[in-house]
Parts: structure tokens; sequence; C-alpha cells
């Protein structure tokens, strides 16, 4: 029996496709900050016409994932310390308000969910994994905040961790891990103990502790 043939795929469905691909290289720190991208290479990368490739670097820019100088350079944003100094301090304000707001939905499969990401924090700190200890960490907190029920809370959240992805792959070799983050450990512990203050001051404490080294 022939298979199916599959349909092709519409500008609309090809630039959805960069856009998210290309949206969760960045946020995981996949790219270094200023790294150059030019609209050929990426629909050469990804099979398409320069169209869709055009429109999903155009919504990333929107995004502050990317940055386009004037010359129309689009590349990943190489951020200052005082633009560090004000994404950390967004993360500061609203990351806690999650964390508190997920408390009262908090159960025993959450912090068994949790404490799973740590182990596969764990591993891939063992490998000296930069894009997989971003992307592991990342879940960690959206694992958590998902349970807060605030979905335009966490949009905000997810934006500030996308302009962040590629200093966050700077920050990583500078923190030189070699264990899961205390501050994750004492999240679970409040979050089991029901201690909303402890929880949200861990939160705020972790999420801000390793931006600080990038701009002392």
């Amino acid at each position: 029996m022939l298979a199916t043939p599959r349909p092709p795929e519409t500008a609309s469905l090809a630039h959805d496709r960069i856009y998210r691909s290309l949206r969760q290289r960045v946020m995981h720190g996949e790219l270094p900050p200023g790294h150059s991208l030019t609209l050929r290479g990426l629909a050469g990368q990804y099979g398409v016409s320069m169209t869709p490739a055009r429109e999903a670097v155009r919504r990333l820019v929107a995004e502050g994932a990317l940055t386009m100088s004037v010359s129309g350079r689009v590349a990943t944003p190489e951020l200052s310390n005082e633009r560090i100094e004000e994404l950390a301090a967004i993360r500061a304000l609203l990351e806690p308000e999650l964390a508190g707001r997920a408390l009262p939905r908090a159960h025993m499969a959450l912090n068994d969910r949790l404490q799973a990401i740590n182990r596969t924090l764990a591993e891939v700190i063992a490998k000296g994994d930069a894009i997989g200890y971003i992307r592991t960490n990342l879940e960690f907190h959206r694992t958590l905040y998902l349970r807060a029920q605030a979905p335009a809370m966490l949009a905000m959240v997810e934006t500030v961790w996308l302009q962040l992805g590629p200093t966050m792959r700077h920050l990583y070799g500078r923190l030189q891990r070699t264990a899961v983050p205390r501050h994750h450990r004492t999240i679970v512990a409040a979050l089991r103990a029901g201690d909303e203050p402890g929880l949200r001051l861990a939160v705020r404490t972790d999420v801000t502790q390793g931006l600080r080294m990038l701009v002392a």
C-alpha cells in the first residue's frame, strides 16, 4: 500500500516552524551573544523560501530574542550590564509571584517531578553540557510556574528568558557548576513544607544570584 503523500507546507506553517525552532535555540543558549544570522542562511537551513524566514526573524526581533541593526544585520543580543540588571529585576518580581501562586496547587506529584528534573540537571552538569543545563533549569522553573495557572504572567517571564538565553550560555562558563543549584533543593523543601515566604525567597535568590556575577 502506497503511503499518502504529505501536503506541501504552507508559508504560514513554515514560518511557525522556523519561529519555534529558532526561539528554542535562542532561549536555551545554543547561540552565543552577538551571533549573526542571515535570512538566506536560515532559509537554506530550514529548507524554505526567504519569506517565512523573514517573518520568523521579525517576530523574534519584536520579542527581543534577536536584534536588527539599521543596516539590517540580525544577531542574538549582547546585553549591557544595565540591561542584565533590568531583566534580573523583572525575574525577581515575577517569578517569586508565580511560585507563590503555585503553592496552593502543589502536590506530591509536583515535588516528585521537580526532584526528577534535578536528577537530570545533575547528569547534564556532570557532562559539562551548557545547553542541557539551561534547558533543564528552565524546565524546573516552568514546571513549577505552570501550577500557578497564570498564563499571561508566565508568558512575560518566558520573554525574559528568551532575551537572556545567549547571556545564560556565557554565564554557565563562569558558574563552573559541579552540583545542582542548592536553591533548587530549598524550593522543593519549601513546597513540601507549605512555606510561602521561604519559597518566594528561594526562587528570588535562585533566579538572580547567577546574573549578579555578570555585572560585578
